[in-house]
């Protein structure tokens, strides 16, 4: 019978490591989505290799005018490049809101999901305690 406790108490235990492990985890990615959520254009984790820069139109201008061509390439007129410009920051802002909504959605069910198993094998582990006492 004491085997039966003893296994009780190592899983009881385990589980509560492990979701506050997963809570801590959650938390972090959470904040971070909200924080980028805020500052889109400057999320690191998006940064597009090759890609103009969105950090204003001129270096965007720049960007695009150095970019290895041949000598024939279209350059676009200002008008154009404006228009381009919004094109890619819109994309970009709409790419990390998405990616930032399911991140808070998915951290929060985690976060809910890791209270309720603490809260429960917790409790669990203190009626086990009690019965040995």
């Amino acid at each position: 019978m004491e085997k039966q406790h003893r296994i009780a108490h190592i899983y009881g235990y385990a589980v509560c490591l492990v979701t506050v492990i997963t809570f801590l985890i959650a938390v972090t990615s959470f904040v971070n989505a909200i924080i980028d959520r805020g500052d889109p254009l400057h999320v690191a984790g998006f940064s597009r290799s090759g890609r103009p820069s969105l950090a204003s139109f001129e270096n965007y201008k720049m960007d695009v005018l150095k970019s290895p061509a041949k000598e024939s390439a279209y350059v676009p007129d200002d008008q154009t490049l404006h228009a381009m410009y919004a094109a890619s920051k819109a994309e970009k802002i709409q790419s990390v809101q998405h990616s930032t909504r399911r991140s808070i959605i998915v951290d929060s069910i985690l976060i809910v999901l890791c209270i309720v198993l603490f809260s429960t094998h917790w409790m669990w582990m203190r009626k086990l305690a009690k019965a040995e006492a």
